[in-house]
């Protein structure tokens, strides 16, 4: 071999190179074929669900993410921050990931008991019986219960970049999820026997993803008491933001179920459904970047590189994608059926305003990743303006209102959690 193919091959940006290439090409080809199965499983739902179905099974998800975001209250960025400082410690791990489902337990009763009475009142007020509403309430239980441990199990391959028996895990229960759902909504078509279709493979996912996670750490470990209070204290900044974005974070499915129709509600969540081509970006970023930006030293120089180099690449593909969308909307649409042609204008709204979100969640869960809260006061108190302004000056009664709504404030999300986020990468 020649001196300078040598030269190159030994070079350790060419071997940095080659191995970023390997990450990105096993989890990228996976988390396509993930998404795309999500898509398709959600289309199979979107077509075969009729209309008020769907509504009740777009109220239903929607719960069960804020039941998700009550029973977390910060506890995953605490696990990571409180992780990436003890990663290669089997023991000290075990004893963060031991303390943070721990306290995942405790947080899941308060949920449960503040969301199920809101998803009951919503549901009823939205024309459910009193036998759908409780069958939908028991068949979000169980999913509810298995996503409380996924979050935090997931944390400790991620620390470790060991993508591929993450990537397969997660690539058995998409393909799951697609053959249960189309083998039962086609006889059954209800919402809540969708959101058993969607649960149970998760449930199966879990028990491998436990055996993924405690190959890395010490299963005997004992909540830490020391790492308990470190967690809490991240929890007590992110706790009281987390409660007020279970009102904010959701708020076009909030005003369109309240002053919207059924078949609002429906649409809104057909358009969410298509919101999944963004989170192509969103996992490869969660899966293979904040880790690693988690465990980087506190050094000015290369955490503000590394912030600048992510941000700027996620913009490039977000652009790309709704220029796709703004190119090809009526295409896009035949995707979600016939009941929801027309959407055209409401499709590149919701994207953009998804995209926008998606940048400043991305910015937040990377400077929490080092352990850094913005006050919820501040946060809170510039959300709340936001939103009451919004309301004021949009009509949130129809689809495209509350859509540009939700532009407005993951805009102004954007540009708080970017200045903090710059705030404390310059003061370091």
């Amino acid at each position: 071999m020649s001196e300078p193919i040598l030269k190159i091959l030994n070079n350790p940006k060419y071997t940095r190179l080659i191995h970023w290439g390997k990450l990105i090409t096993i989890t990228g080809g996976s988390q396509a074929i993930v998404q795309a199965t999500g898509l398709v499983s959600g289309i199979i739902v979107i077509r075969l669900l009729p209309t008020q179905q769907y509504a009740w099974y777009t109220l239903a998800n929607t719960l069960l993410g804020t039941m998700g975001i009550l029973a977390d209250g910060g506890i995953s960025a605490g696990v990571m921050a409180q992780g990436g400082k003890v990663w290669q410690d089997r023991e000290k791990l075990g004893a963060v990931l031991a303390t943070g489902l721990d306290l995942r337990k405790t947080f899941a009763l308060g949920s449960l008991l503040v969301a199920v009475p809101l998803l009951i009142y919503l549901l009823n007020r939205s024309g459910a019986s009193v036998i759908t509403i409780l069958l939908i309430v028991a068949a979000l239980i169980p999913a509810f219960f298995v996503a409380l441990s996924d979050s935090l199990l997931e944390i400790i391959p991620k620390l470790h970049q060991s993508i591929i028996p993450l990537q397969k895990n997660e690539l058995t229960v998409s393909i799951a999820r697609l053959m249960l759902s189309t083998l039962t909504l086609f006889i059954f078509p209800f919402s809540y026997i969708a959101i058993l279709a969607s649960g149970l493979p998760r449930a199966y996912g879990n028990i491998g993803l436990r055996k993924i996670a405690y190959s890395f750490v010490s299963k005997q470990q004992k909540p830490d008491l020391a790492v308990r209070k470190n967690i809490l204290f991240i929890v007590k900044r992110i706790l009281p933001g987390a409660l007020y974005y279970c009102l904010s974070g959701q708020i076009t499915i909030w005003l369109i179920s309240i002053f919207g129709t059924t078949n609002s509600i429906a649409e809104v969540g057909a358009l969410g459904r298509l919101a999944v081509l963004l989170n192509f970006f969103s996992v490869l970023i969660s899966t293979l970047i904040i880790p690693r930006f988690a465990r980087l030293e506190n050094n000015k120089k290369l955490l503000l590189t590394r912030f600048f180099q992510i941000i700027g690449t996620l913009l490039i593909f977000c652009l790309l994608l709704l220029t796709v969308v703004w190119a090809f909307p009526e295409k896009i649409l035949l995707i979600l059926g016939n009941q929801y042609a027309g959407l055209e204008k409401e499709l590149l709204i919701n994207l953009i305003g998804s995209s926008i979100f998606l940048i400043g969640a991305i910015i937040y869960n990377l400077y929490t990743s080092k352990g850094w809260v913005l006050k919820p006061l501040v946060s809170i108190s510039i959300s709340i303006c936001a939103i009451t302004t919004g309301i004021i000056f949009l009509d949130v009664s129809t689809v495209s209102g509350v859509l540009w709504l939700n532009i407005f404030i993951a805009a102004i999300q954007l540009v708080y959690h970017t200045t903090y986020a710059v705030y404390k990468l310059v003061n370091i």
